[in-house]
């Protein structure tokens, strides 16, 4: 088998942009590995608009935008396998794979970029009381079924949970004219983005209810119907607040889990609140030469910040294959998310060998109005944004320059106040 210096675990969007920019910065020998039987990932069934919009320039579909990457693949000398899955991933980069073709083997490059993608949520993992006919999907199946498949899962249809692809969702079964009774959400807040609520629901006349989760679901061999009731602030169900509605299916669009099966069998340090991997500022993970990008690392919101973050990973294993930097025994400055922010990513940052610019994404933990971002270092703000809604769907971001770091910096954090 012949020896790589990158391997690219994953041909979704972040994979496709990561090996298409280590090749233009150098490193000409790169092998992309998709499981799938075709490249694209999760784009291939997102045949809904929207794509593209801040890379671009110009509206997109899913194929489109995954097309365009896919063309820079194979426009550069760039190894793809297909229908190959990796076994194992180990501490010292050895990836054992398998497929059709070559049967097991193993390859050992120089540096990885891990570019997994993530997945949905099973109904298992939400101890939804009541039989368990046919008819429940997560939100992503049923988008396969309808857009790739030629199938419809009901015509009838509860949606539970407020996700980007269960508000499409709600959009495409509409179209395809089935009647989307509701959207219940257990927050009281929308977990997707404002303008696909607008489009998706506003538009359609579906009712989106606020706090408010499944109950129970009813039916012997296929749904019949779902209770749906309020809950309190302590997520617990309020008795008394039943409602039973009629269905033929449920669409699960409740969150969605960064892969990292293969990251957890390479020991790499992992965060808690994202569930991937801790990285410094130049992507990298806690383990040299492995880097790691897009919704493997952290679940984004809009592909267009994929690429960039994927962009990034790619240069930055070039960086490290070509030994233009050394990450071993440096210090390392931790970003604290303070008062409004779930997380940061990077999770630290290097300042030995940072850029001279990093920018650092993260989301709010609830809905806030009138307030600004402030992004300080040992207490001095060097970078704010004010906006008049923050919303947990919508990723946000702000850029640390080298230059606001001091030589004895200790403290980097990012928070959130009231104007």
């Amino acid at each position: 088998m012949k020896n790589y210096d990158l391997v690219v675990i994953g041909g979704g969007p972040a994979g496709l942009a990561a090996a298409a920019k280590a090749y233009d910065c150098g490193i000409e020998n790169v092998l992309v590995v998709e499981r799938d039987k075709k490249l694209g990932g999760i784009l291939n069934q997102c045949i809904h608009n929207g794509f593209g919009l801040h890379r671009f320039k110009e509206e997109l579909t899913g194929p489109e935008y995954a097309g365009r990457y896919e063309d820079e693949v194979k426009n550069r000398d760039i190894d793809v396998m297909l229908d190959t899955i990796v076994i194992d991933f180990s501490e010292d980069k050895t990836i054992t794979l398998m497929n059709e073709e070559n049967g097991m083997f193993q390859v050992k490059p120089k540096a990885v970029v891990l570019a997994m993608g993530c997945r949905e949520r099973p109904r298992g993992a939400l101890n939804i009381p009541g039989s368990r006919p046919s008819g429940v999907y997560s939100a992503g199946t049923a988008q396969k079924l309808v857009n790739l498949d030629g199938f419809m899962p009901g015509k009838k249809v509860v949606i539970l949970g407020s996700g980007d692809i269960g508000l499409i969702m709600a959009r495409r079964m509409t179209l395809e004219g089935a009647e989307v009774t509701c959207v219940a959400e257990i927050m009281p807040y929308s977990g997707g983005l404002k303008r696909n609520i607008v489009q998706c629901l506003d538009d359609f006349d579906i009712p989106l209810h606020f706090s408010t989760t499944i109950s129970g679901i009813e039916g012997n061999e296929r749904v019949e119907g779902v209770y749906l009731s309020k809950v309190d602030e302590n997520m617990k169900v309020i008795p008394g607040t039943e409602e039973y509605i009629e269905c033929d299916a449920i669409l699960l669009s409740v969150g969605l889990i960064p892969e990292n099966e293969l990251t957890k069998d390479a020991h790499i340090k992992m965060d808690a609140r994202t569930k991937g991997a801790e990285v410094s500022d130049r992507m990298m993970t806690s383990v040299d030469g492995v880097f790691a990008a897009g919704n493997v690392l952290h679940v984004h919101d809009l592909v267009d910040y994929v690429t960039e973050e994927s962009e990034l990973a790619g240069e930055n294993a070039a960086a490290y294959i070509k030994d233009e930097f050394s990450p071993s025994g440096e210090e390392k400055i931790h970003l604290t998310p303070g008062n409004g922010v779930t997380y940061t990513v990077p999770q630290y940052i290097s300042p030995k060998t940072m850029r001279d610019e990093v920018i650092i994404r993260f989301r709010v933990n609830n809905i806030y109005q009138k307030s600004r971002l402030v992004l300080e270092v040992d207490g001095k703000e060097v970078a704010q944004k004010r906006k008049i809604v923050f919303a947990p769907g919508e990723m946000e971001d702000l850029v640390l320059k080298k230059s606001d770091l001091g030589e004895n910096s200790k403290n980097i954090e990012v928070r959130l106040e009231s104007l």
